[in-house]
């Protein structure tokens, strides 16, 4: 999403996107549905377990659809007050709940097939029928991954992308029974119940790998150490940027979400600190084109390597308090700039050629404030800004 976008834009994208996704889900349905009743009508028929429980996965691609449709209309609803980062965990939770599906469906089958393979049961031989509803199955699933895929890179779904290995899955153990209904043809009765519990892991072998990448994510996984070594280094090369000391990073849904912290000039402008971490962003959005959010800190030390500077210090309207009770009150058009470094305030008074400054020269502020355990050091500026 182009974080540059208008709202009305942002809402198209949004719009546009759930549109694709719904359209790519609803055919898939429709082919899951089809593909499942042939594959469950021939596999009970022609006496083939292996297609009969493939078919049962083919159905379950169907409640998975329907999860699918749900989940990517909330999911991709723009972001409101209670949830600011949008509603791309929602998606998260979805992929999660399809991989659940998937270990489930695929445990009870693998378990009622390895029953079957110990009692002996696999005594009867498949049917050709039994090759045709699995070479269709193949064809069929093996287009809508390719098109399902297609369609979650492009609207960036993991769920989307995951729904398409879902369909693949179901095209290899279609390949499975394939073989294994030649293999009982020519004697091997066992292969049918065999392929049966091989399609089953399959299946749970996926559901794992969604089940487990949404609970990482869940739990605020952060990126690769590989791919958070590339943005420390981006960060640290671009001009103006002394060190990075923190560098935080989760997921949501295809988008990544950064937090980081430079360590730059101390002596430089906030505007000019701010514009280094601007390039910094710009630096990493062109390595990664996921990145949804960019949260950066200006430091102006590395609380790393001591103590961090403490919220106690006295602020800007103490200090001109002191200096005016002290020394004597600061000119109307002198300037007071405040560095809070090391646990000390660092003072520089700027004075414009000619004006009186009242005696507030650097010596004599010195000897003032040496008393005050919070001063570090002082500079006064004659001259213009």
């Amino acid at each position: 999403m182009d974080e540059t976008a208008s709202p009305a834009e942002r809402r198209d994208n949004l719009a546009r996107e759930v549109k694709a996704a719904s359209r790519v889900t609803l055919i898939g349905m429709v082919l899951d549905a089809v593909l499942g009743t042939i594959k469950v009508t021939a596999g009970a028929l022609f006496n083939s377990q292996a297609l009969l429980v493939d078919g049962i996965h083919s159905f379950s691609d169907v409640a998975s659809d329907l999860v699918v449709l749900g989940v990517m209309r909330i999911s991709r609803q723009e972001p409101d007050q209670d949830h600011p980062y949008g509603h791309q965990r929602i998606e998260t939770f979805g992929t999660l709940v399809l991989g659940s599906i998937l270990i489930a469906v695929g445990a009870a089958l693998a378990w009622e097939n390895i029953l079957r393979l110990i009692q002996g049961e696999a005594n009867i031989v498949p049917g050709w029928p039994v090759l045709v509803a699995a070479a269709v199955s193949v064809a069929g699933k093996e287009w809508i991954y390719h098109y399902t895929r297609r369609v979650g890179q492009a609207i960036r779904s993991e769920l989307i992308i995951a729904n398409a290995w879902h369909s693949r899955t179901d095209a290899l153990s279609s390949v499975v029974v394939l073989v294994s209904t030649a293999g009982a043809m020519l004697g091997f009765l066992w292969l049918d119940v065999l392929a049966a519990v091989v399609i089953a892991g399959f299946i749970i072998r996926v559901g794992w790998k969604f089940t487990w990448d949404s609970v990482k994510e869940l739990v605020d996984t952060g990126l690769s150490p590989d791919d958070t070594r590339m943005l420390k280094d981006i960060a640290r090369q671009t001009d103006g940027v002394r060190n990075v000391h923190e560098l935080r990073s989760r997921r949501m849904g295809h988008d990544i979400l950064l937090d980081i912290h430079l360590v730059v000039r101390p002596d430089i402008s906030v505007s000019e600190g701010h514009q280094i971490g601007m390039q910094v962003v710009r630096g990493m959005r062109d390595a990664l084109d996921n990145i949804r959010d960019i949260n950066f800190h200006i430091d102006a030390e590395n609380d790393e390597d001591h103590r961090p500077t403490s919220g106690r210090l006295p602020d800007r309207e103490e200090i001109r308090a002191v200096l005016s009770d002290r020394v004597g009150e600061l000119p109307a058009n002198g300037r007071l700039r405040l560095h809070y470094l090391k646990n000390k305030v660092h003072l520089e008074l700027f004075f414009d050629t000619g004006t009186d400054s009242h005696g507030l020269d650097a010596e004599r502020i010195r000897r003032v404030l040496a008393e005050y355990d919070w001063f570090g050091s002082v500079r006064v500026w004659v001259g213009g800004p």
